[in-house]
């Protein structure tokens, strides 16, 4: 019975390692989405933080704030979207199946 623990145990530390591993590349990643046919794109990192914004002039007139303001969250969510599934890409082949990260 010890046998099996100190195996259990052995297991548990190498998914430990192949997790923090897996952590320190997500948090190098990053991420672009884009909305508006290209107008609005946003760069975030592996922790779903925004790098960089970037709005085609074209845009920027005071009748069109609400638009604007509309495109940045679309590519925000392209770019998280995108995130997610690297990072489930990348997860896939060290936590249990089923097992999803939170984000």
């Amino acid at each position: 019975m010890n046998n099996n623990f100190n195996q259990l145990m052995k297991q548990a530390q190498e998914m430990q390692a192949r997790l923090m591993e897996a952590q320190n590349k997500m948090n190098e990643l990053e991420v672009s989405g884009t909305s508006g046919g290209g107008m609005v794109s946003v760069v975030i990192g592996g922790k779903g933080d925004m790098k960089k914004l970037t709005i085609d002039p074209k845009l920027l007139s005071p009748d069109d704030v609400e638009m604007v303001e509309d495109l940045i969250v679309a590519a925000f969510n392209d770019a998280k979207s995108k995130l997610e599934a690297k990072i489930s890409e990348q997860m896939g082949g060290i936590l249990p199946t089923g097992m999803k990260l939170p984000f």
